[in-house]
């Protein structure tokens, strides 16, 4: 009797083990039947959004502005840039007669006409030459006064301040400013020299000293932010790392090198990155202190293809989509580069 009560509950024991096996392999089969991804996917979408819902509905209307502010104007100029459009065959209403417009999808034509001037490479020369000069210069600027600031001493606020009060300035009335002191016959700074025996210097009128003047307001525009920036990666850098480097009797550079740098490199890359493509699209000093001149030796790209669109008669505006597509073509391209390098030393970008 035992005996096979004992086989009874081991065969019990066998078919759940087997039906568990069969059970399991259908369960298998089933999740990998490729037939089955597509519910699997829609479902897990809707319980998606029916879990995060309130996030989506945050995220959707910047979305939306973006799409609208950036999206729809950053499409419109690419077709632009690939037809034939100017001042003369655009749609145009001209008192009550509307007139259509007449202008031809033109493909590549356009890109080809522009990287083939001489034109581009020379804007495209002067605006590396001018985005460096600023970029390097401002951060060396900025770094330094940043290292000053982060000492204690009796005034600090305020030199922090003073040091802020370009940025909070809007930046038209800056240049406005500039423009002012930089006035040939009634500039301060000519009449500084004036006054020191030196002959007034054509600050505007020069080609060369055109370019030093608008490097010169736009570091002075630049430096602040690149200070802030700098100064806060400062204070997160540990106190004791300095200490214990002195007590090791290592110098002041030494500290500098081995400290501060490597405690700066991630706050560095991302304002140099920023300045690079802010300074790249500079447009107000360009145009506000020096109007692309003397001739065109200040214009840049940006103030090239403002020119082709509002200035040049007839208006093209799709040689200016052009510039401006090629614009952002060379700024991608340098953040891919970038980013890239930042991989290969570590950084995670």
């Amino acid at each position: 009797m035992a005996a096979d009560t004992s086989q009874s509950v081991a065969k019990a024991a066998g078919d759940d083990v087997e039906n568990d096996v069969v059970a399991r392999g259908r369960s298998r089969r089933t999740d990998s039947d490729p037939t089955d991804r597509g519910g699997k996917g829609a479902s897990g979408l809707r319980r998606a959004l029916a879990t995060h819902w309130y996030a989506w509905a945050m995220v959707a209307p910047v979305v939306l502005v973006l799409g609208v502010i950036i999206g729809w104007p950053l499409v419109r100029g690419i077709y632009l840039s690939l037809t034939d459009a100017n001042e003369r065959n655009v749609s145009r209403t001209i008192g009550v007669r509307h007139i259509e417009a007449t202008y031809e999808f033109v493909g590549l034509d356009n890109y080809v006409a522009v990287l083939g001037d001489p034109v581009f490479l020379q804007r495209l020369v002067w605006t590396v030459m001018w985005t460096v000069a600023c970029v390097s210069i401002t951060f060396t600027l900025g770094l330094a006064l940043a290292n000053m600031l982060n000492r204690d001493f009796r005034g600090r606020a305020a030199y922090r301040m003073a040091l802020i009060l370009p940025w909070a300035v809007p930046g038209f009335v800056s240049v406005f400013a500039w423009r002012f002191l930089f006035n040939r016959d009634n500039g301060i700074l000519n009449k500084i020299l004036d006054g020191g025996g030196i002959a007034a210097i054509p600050w505007l009128d020069d080609p060369t000293w055109a370019k030093f003047s608008v490097v010169a307001v736009n570091v002075w525009l630049g430096v602040p932010f690149m200070m802030v920036a700098l100064l806060g990666g400062l204070q997160s850098i540990p106190g004791e790392l300095y200490e214990a480097a002195e007590m090791d009797g290592a110098s002041a550079w030494q500290r500098f090198r081995h400290i501060t740098l490597p405690g700066l490199r991630a706050v560095s890359m991302t304002v140099i990155l920023l300045s690079t493509i802010w300074t790249f699209n500079m447009f107000p000093v360009i145009f506000l202190l020096t109007r692309g001149g003397p001739g065109d030796s200040t214009e840049i790209l940006v103030t090239q293809a403002f020119r082709e669109a509002f200035v040049s008669s007839p208006r093209d505006f799709a040689g200016s989509a052009t510039w401006g597509v090629l614009i952002l073509a060379l700024l991608m391209i340098f953040a891919l580069v970038y980013r890239r390098s930042l991989r290969k030393q570590g950084e995670v970008w």
